[in-house]
Parts: structure tokens; C-alpha cells; sequence
């Protein structure tokens, strides 16, 4: 055993600190050489990971002194994801331990995890997945014209049944991510499929402003969503008690660590619960959450195995929205789960004692792996 993690960061991007570092990547390190291991960070760009010999390089090194990688890359930060997972999946398969591993990080990070879920008392069984052909095809999913896949010809139908919430599969504070109403219900009440100048009404999660459009001229505007290599669409029914908070569980592996309850704005329409768009949060220990925190581990096996029983990643979140049953009672409905680079900056009190608890992972991690 080498005893050496290796972080990789990418140049650039708004998650950096003035030393071109996250701010918890390095409280991650101290620890973990406080422990008697030693960490590093190894840059990545686009340039670096187009460039082959330079990608052979750092897989040689990485692969020759490292037990383990770290990836704290934000979506979005390098354009060159396919080229990046490619050398993750590559040391992941000459033996180093992947943090996440990046078929992992798609199964449990892409927003169709949602649809893969859908037959578990998690998700409503009524979430769709959209593609474009193409990408489909790249994929591996059996996309046909009026299939489930197909964006136009459901869309219509599903919005006839209530309101629902479009999400991208890119982007991040709330951007691409639509809640959609019909202007006047009342006028199409009853009917199976909307018509494509059925007036609607769009707000946008990244800020909650809300646009009137005709539902066919916004289904056009969607299709860039479809666009290019994890293009993609989910389509779910809206959630009003999203007005009551979002609950996200920070999750170490596979402890909650702490719990945000994140409360939209308020506003008829608001219901983002991103900090730009004016959301409160809340930093709960998760035993004061312990009705959630428990049933979410209890179907941690079942989330396991149906995305792909693949390792759970090193730091990643659960959100979930508050819904009512048949009989009138709570139950909660899994909104989205991330785990490509969630940060643990916040609160700031919380930083030190989640880094180390991190260090103390990765080294328990390893040394089951190597055992």
C-alpha cells in the first residue's frame, strides 16, 4: 500500500479559492496527512485531456503512487467529460481505488436515476426520460417515436394530468429546470392530450421568473436540452409541499452527515430551493431527521443495485420533497441525487470536522479494499 491519494481539480471555474483550489480540497489533504498518509492535487483542463501523451503521463503516475483518486471536478468545469471519465475508468481498472468511480458518478448523478428508480416507493412512477434519437442510441436506450423517450409526443399528455417539472440533465443552481403550469386548467379539463398553443406558464428554477408561452413553442425551446452527449430531459409531477422545503442528506460514503432543509423563497411561484434564487437553509444534525435518514438507508441496498451496484461514492446527497399519501399522511418523494463534486463548505463551523471525517473514509476505504 503506497498510502497516497491523488485529488484531481480542474483548472478554472467559480468553486475555486484564491489558491486555484476548492476550499475543501485541502482541509481533505491536511487530515489526511495528519493521518501519516500523503495527498496531492493533479490539474486537469481540456488542452491536458486532449492531449495524449499528457493524459498517458498523469495515468502512469497516478497508477504507479497513488491507492486511490478523488474526483472534485464540478460538471461543466471541463468541456471534455467523455476524455476525463475515460482516464478515471482506465486507473480504476489497473487497480486504484475510484472516489467516485465514473461509471458511478453517471448512474447515481444523471437525472434519469430518477426513472431507474421509478418502481421503488422513492419515485413517482408517472417520471419520464427524454432523449434525443441520437444520443439514445449512444447510450444504449431503445428510443422510438411515441416511446416513453419521445419528448413531443408525452409532454403533452403528462402536463393534461397536473403540473410538472422539467429537468436538465447539465447545469447547476437551478438552470434548465422548469416547473410548468397550464394558464387555464379550466379550459382543458379532462382532456388526455394538450393542444401545442395550450397558453402555460414556465418558471425557471435558477431564479423563478415565469414566462407565458405556447406549450408548443416551448417544447422547441427544450430541445437544446436533448442536444449532444448527456442531453436529456426529466419530466416529473410537481410537488406544491416543495413551498415547505427541500431535505437534502449529506452523505459520507455511507453515513448522513448532516441535513439542510432548504425553504424556497417566498412567492406563488417561487419553488426553488437554490441559494441564488433566495432559498433559506438550515444545517440539521440527521437525528432530527431521523424518520427520513432512516427510511432513506433502509432503501439504500434497492438504490444500490437498480444504479448499477456500483460503490457508493465518497461524498454525495439525497434530496427529497414532501409529498402526501392515499391515507393522508407524510411520505417523501426523492427529488435528485448528486455526487459528481458535492462541497461541504457550508457551514463553515462544519468544514474542519467533515474533512477530517473524510480522511478518516478514504483511509477506511483503501485499507478494506487492500485487505
Amino acid at each position: 500500500m503506497k498510502k497516497h491519494v491523488v485529488f484531481f481539480e480542474a483548472f478554472g471555474g467559480s468553486d475555486k479559492g484564491r489558491d486555484g483550489h476548492r476550499k475543501d480540497t485541502v482541509p481533505m489533504m491536511d487530515y489526511l496527512k495528519f493521518l501519516g498518509w500523503t495527498a496531492e492535487v493533479v490539474m486537469l483542463s481540456d488542452d491536458i485531456l486532449r492531449d495524449f501523451e499528457k493524459t498517458k503521463a498523469i495515468h502512469e503516475y497516478v497508477k504507479n503512487n497513488a491507492d486511490a483518486y478523488v474526483s472534485r471536478v464540478n460538471p461543466g468545469n471541463l468541456k471534455e467529460e467523455k476524455l476525463y471519465f475515460s482516464l478515471l475508468r482506465t486507473l480504476c481498472s489497473d487497480g486504484v481505488i475510484g472516489m467516485p468511480h465514473p461509471d458511478a458518478m453517471i448512474g447515481y448523478g444523471a437525472k434519469d436515476a430518477l426513472t431507474k428508480l421509478r418502481n421503488t416507493e422513492l419515485v413517482p412512477t408517472d417520471t419520464l426520460a427524454y432523449y434525443d434519437p441520437a444520443e439514445a442510441q449512444r447510450i444504449g436506450v431503445n428510443w422510438t417515436a411515441g416511446g416513453e423517450h419521445d419528448f413531443k409526443k408525452n409532454f403533452p399528455k403528462t402536463l393534461a394530468k397536473g403540473e410538472r417539472v422539467l429537468k436538465q440533465n447539465r447545469g447547476s443552481t437551478g438552470e434548465g429546470i422548469w416547473r410548468v403550469q397550464i394558464k387555464d386548467p379550466d379550459k382543458y379539463r379532462g382532456v388526455s392530450e394538450l393542444p401545442l398553443d395550450a397558453e402555460i406558464r414556465c418558471t425557471e428554477a435558477v431564479d423563478n421568473h415565469v414566462e407565458v408561452r405556447k406549450l408548443g413553442e416551448f417544447m422547441d425551446f427544450c430541445e437544446k436540452y436533448l442536444k449532444g452527449d448527456n442531453g436529456m430531459l426529466v419530466d416529473m409531477t410537481f410537488l406544491p409541499r416543495i413551498k415547505e422545503g427541500e431535505i437534502r442528506i449529506l452523505m459520507l460514503y455511507k453515513d448522513p452527515i448532516y441535513v439542510v432543509h432548504k425553504k424556497p423563497a417566498e412567492g406563488a411561484d417561487a419553488f426553488s430551493a437554490t441559494l441564488f434564487s433566495g432559498a433559506k437553509y438550515r444545517y440539521d444534525k440527521p437525528e432530527q431527521w431521523s424518520e427520513l435518514v432512516g427510511y432513506f438507508l433502509n432503501n439504500l441496498p434497492e438504490i444500490k443495485t437498480k444504479l448499477g451496484n456500483y460503490d457508493l461514492p465518497l461524498i454525495w446527497t439525497a434530496d427529497f420533497i414532501l409529498d402526501t399519501d392515499a391515507n393522508g399522511k407524510d411520505k417523501y418523494v426523492l427529488g435528485e441525487i448528486n455526487c459528481s463534486c458535492v462541497g461541504f463548505t457550508s457551514p463553515a463551523e462544519f468544514l474542519d470536522k467533515t474533512a477530517r471525517r473524510v480522511a478518516n473514509t478514504i483511509i477506511n476505504i483503501v485499507e478494506d479494499a487492500k485487505s
